[in-house]
């Protein structure tokens, strides 16, 4: 259910960020280091989403709550683990496709279902096909979420508890979201920024069940292990190095493998 292509973040989809939300590269990252998931796929290549029960309920006004409280209930919480959310999702939409998609968040940025007209889509079926297509198109809701909801102003001037409290709430501070924004802002506008051939590979190695550790753009050692062991099952020079070769065959591989 829901499984996409799930093509990484590039290029073009961050400059089309930055191009809308008329920022910098390292306002960027700091959004995506601190806003979002990290990444928005889990290995099956569904988006990453959490099911929320008092959204469902909300939607649904509490029509489903006796049968299934553990998908339609008053108070949030019930969540469960990462694993569990599209079972959970699944009965849901059994029970009321468009308000189980709604009370979902999706993607990197945790766009919930019933912000998709917010985030720039038609509908939120529109919405989740983008986000099952691609970590751009997801981005791109993000960007566009945050143009909608007057955020770009504070976050152009690098205003970051304003931006904060808009993008996460007045409780921001508990979590010190603006605090880790001005701190990633502050690495990212004095050296380099995450590099996205090596999330690209990361991305692909989780797809093929290679184990990276986290998809961020960062040349680590559980990702060097992974592309060892890849290289060495393609019968490639174990090098340990993301050399073009292994780039491109890691990518044909992945690929391969997508869904039609």
């Amino acid at each position: 259910m829901f499984e996409g292509k799930g093509l990484p973040l590039s290029e073009n989809g961050l400059d089309g960020a930055k191009r809308l939300l008329g920022i910098d590269l390292a306002t960027l990252w700091a959004v995506l280091t601190v806003e979002t998931k990290g990444c928005g796929f889990l290995p099956t290549r569904q988006p990453v989403i959490l099911f929320e029960r008092h959204i469902f309920h909300r939607l649904t006004n509490g029509r489903f709550d006796a049968e299934a409280p553990d998908l339609s209930n008053v108070r949030p919480g019930g969540y469960g683990s990462t694993e569990t959310q599209y079972e959970r999702l699944g009965r849901a939409i059994r029970l009321d496709r468009e308000p189980a998609l709604k009370s979902a968040s999706w993607g990197l940025g945790q766009i919930m279902g019933f912000n998709a007209s917010i985030a720039g889509f038609r509908n939120v079926e529109t919405m989740v096909e983008a986000m099952c297509r691609s970590e751009d198109a997801q981005l791109k809701g993000v960007a566009a979420y945050i143009d909608s909801t007057g955020l770009t102003k504070p976050l152009k001037r690098q205003d970051w508890a304003a931006f904060a409290r808009g993008y996460n709430g007045e409780d921001f501070k508990k979590n010190r979201y603006d605090e880790k924004l001005a701190l990633a802002h502050a690495r990212y506008a004095a050296g380099t920024v995450p590099n996205l051939g090596v999330r690209s590979a990361q991305l692909y190695l989780m797809y093929l069940g290679y184990a990276p550790g986290d998809v961020d753009g960062w040349f680590g050692a559980m990702t060097q292990t992974a592309l060892l062991r890849f290289q060495a099952d393609q019968g490639l020079p174990r090098s340990g190095k993301l050399d073009a070769k292994t780039q491109s065959t890691l990518e044909r591989a992945a690929r391969a493998k997508a869904p039609k």
